[in-house]
């Protein structure tokens, strides 16, 4: 099998021609590439520039809530590119981004600022700060502000790219501060809202009162306010007190109501026996007035004719019950002031009251 395969490859030499009796393998097809010199100088070209556009990138794109600062040859334009495309001169000049959205900074404890960092928000520590008696206090708040579009140019211009850490931190702990140290530590709680108020127009007034408006200042929040823990302690002493003085003043208004309560009970039961009393004796009153005047009213009618006639009257009955009783008496009045009077004596307890 080894002597065939060797007869073979010994045919296939001799069948090539070759004098050095080497194999020589086949050459592969030519292609023509001789499109023309002016053509390929074309190619290359375009290639080229393509490669420069995307190495050099001569344009830029700007997005909403950003603005461009134009730089040439090292110096800013006056005024910042829109959103937008732009085209440049790579090389020469550089287009740099800043942010016009609001921005966030959180002045907080350290528990607070643990992956509380985000797009657009910065964490600082709580703002120190000593009050009227020089103890020290804490303040964590939060502070919104974005950069004026308008001249944000000239603010990079003027302030840099760290234009924050220059304008708008430093005012903030100056501001608080200057507030939180007119107070003592103990007061600081009950005046909250007046503290939050001042720190927000001191911030507002320094900010907006820079040259150029550099930055728009939109809110602020207190968040919260430490106090070393003896303020605490004596805080706490002092309400415990308080709520007693209170629960005292309490009980005492308890008990007044309570005694003018009585008061008024036994007020209205003497006012009920006094006005009982009261109309008693005045019905007695209009009685004697009334029997009096009817005594009067008699009296006034009693004349002497009057009287005459009522004797005679009463005469006149006395002679009818002779007729009957003859055992009838009649007492005559003296001088005629008053009838006669008749009595019968039939009766035996008329007589022994008679006699």
């Amino acid at each position: 099998m080894a002597t065939d395969m060797n007869d073979y490859f010994n045919k296939k030499k001799g069948n090539s021609g070759g004098s050095g009796g080497g194999f020589t393998p086949p050459k592969p097809p030519k292609m023509d590439l001789n499109l023309g010199k002016g053509k390929s100088a074309l190619i290359f070209f375009a290639i080229a520039i393509v490669v420069f556009l995307l190495l050099a990138k001569p344009f830029v794109i700007i997005t909403e809530g950003e603005r461009g600062i134009l730089a040439t040859n090292g110096k800013y334009e006056p005024n910042a590119l829109l959103p937008g495309l732009h085209f440049i001169i790579p090389v020469i000049q550089k287009v740099y981004l800043v942010d016009t959205k609001v921005r966030i900074i959180n002045y907080a404890n350290k528990i607070e600022r643990a992956g509380a960092e985000g797009e657009g928000i910065e964490v600082k520590p709580a703002i120190t700060v000593l009050d009227k008696r020089g103890l020290p206090v804490a303040i964590e708040l939060t502070v919104q502000y974005r950069l004026n579009a308008q001249y944000a140019a000239q603010t990079i211009s003027n302030w840099g790219f760290s234009w924050e850490e220059k304008i708008i931190n430093p005012v903030v702990r100056d501001v608080v501060r200057n507030v939180v140290g007119q107070y003592e530590a103990e007061s600081l709680p009950t005046n909250r809202n007046q503290i939050a108020d001042q720190i927000e127009q001191g911030i507002r007034q320094s900010i907006e009162g820079q040259k150029n408006s550099p930055a728009i200042f939109q809110s602020v929040q207190l968040r919260e306010i430490v106090l070393p823990q003896k303020v605490k302690d004596q805080i706490e002493r002092v309400q415990i007190a308080k709520q007693e003085v209170q629960r005292a003043e309490q009980e005492v208004q308890r008990a007044k109501q309570e005694a003018l309560k009585r008061a008024a009970e036994a007020q209205g039961k003497a006012d009920a026996v006094k006005i009982n009393a009261q109309g008693k004796a005045n019905a007695i009153t209009i009685e004697a007035e009334a029997t009096a005047q009817a005594n009067k009213v008699i009296s006034q009618s009693l004349t002497t004719k009057l009287l005459q006639m009522e004797q005679i009257k009463v005469q006149g009955q006395f002679n009818d019950a002779l007729r009957v009783n003859k055992d009838a008496k009649i007492f005559l009045t003296p001088g005629g002031a008053t009838p006669n009077i008749w009595v019968d004596m039939k009766d035996a307890k008329t007589q022994s009251s008679v006699r």
